[in-house]
């Protein structure tokens, strides 16, 4: 089983710690590609439009900023710096070493600066969206669409696929036919279905911590609706053929 994340918005940084190493980071055949991002997102962040171009509104100056130095500033593991809505919902910063590890092996990250990093790689806080365009280099999306092909598809070869990503993140790579659960979240409320937002992060946050806490990895599409079913605040999950829904009320 993998399960794919997107990044958070929202991200801590590091108050100390080495920066990052490219290196160490997994699959080292993305690390041109991770170089010419980091390269392209330097010299936009630097110019007088930089929030503009990057969709940042004022009050993230600092962290558009802190892109012009992120080579040299401080990482830490990525359940820790990225800190949004899911993350909060899996308790992702406070997991510990053994849940850590599961995680290592069963998430992965895809992300507009690393490609696909798992939560235990250390990175530097960053703000970039997938939906970017930097400079020369172009759009984020279509750099790794190219990019990211040939890694995923080796990756995720053989592995029931849980996709939580968020639409700008499912749209870098399609996961074979038949391979992949796509996590859908609908709110209940006086008979009537509807689609969340805020709250399907939240629920696909809890989802992910009950998959990375279990001992004995869930390897098909009814185990994973089995382990769903018990998660609070679900009241009923619904597996279909590509997809899981999970339906919360109130």
């Amino acid at each position: 089983m993998l399960i794919l994340l997107p990044p958070s918005e929202g991200k801590t940084a590091p108050a100390d710690g080495d920066p990052v190493d490219l290196e160490a980071l997994p699959f080292p055949e993305l690390t041109p590609a991770r170089r010419r991002v980091g390269k392209a997102l330097i010299a936009t962040s630097g110019q007088r439009n930089a929030l503009s171009v990057l969709g940042a509104g004022p009050s993230l100056a600092e962290a558009v900023a802190r892109n012009t130095t992120m080579w040299a500033n401080p990482s830490a593991p990525a359940a820790q710096v990225y800190s949004g809505v899911l993350y909060d919902a899996a308790g992702a910063a406070d997991w510990d070493a053994d849940t850590m590890a599961r995680a290592a092996q069963r998430v992965r990250i895809l992300s507009a600066l690393w490609g696909a990093i798992s939560p235990a790689d250390e990175i530097p806080a960053y703000r970039l969206s997938m939906c970017s365009s930097l400079g020369r280099m172009g759009a984020v999306t279509a750099h790794w669409r190219k990019h990211l092909a040939p890694t995923l598809t080796h990756e995720t070869r053989d592995h029931l696929i849980i996709d939580c990503r968020s639409s700008d993140y499912a749209a870098v790579w399609k996961p074979p036919p038949g391979t992949a659960l796509t996590v859908r979240v609908e709110r209940e409320f006086e008979g009537r279905r509807s689609a969340v937002s805020h709250a399907a992060k939240h629920t696909r946050g809890l989802l992910t911590a009950a998959l990375v806490a279990t001992a004995v990895e869930p390897t098909t599409g009814e185990a994973v609706a089995e382990l769903a079913a018990q998660i609070p605040g679900i009241s009923s999950v619904e597996l279909r053929p590509g997809s899981l829904t999970l339906v919360t009320t109130g």
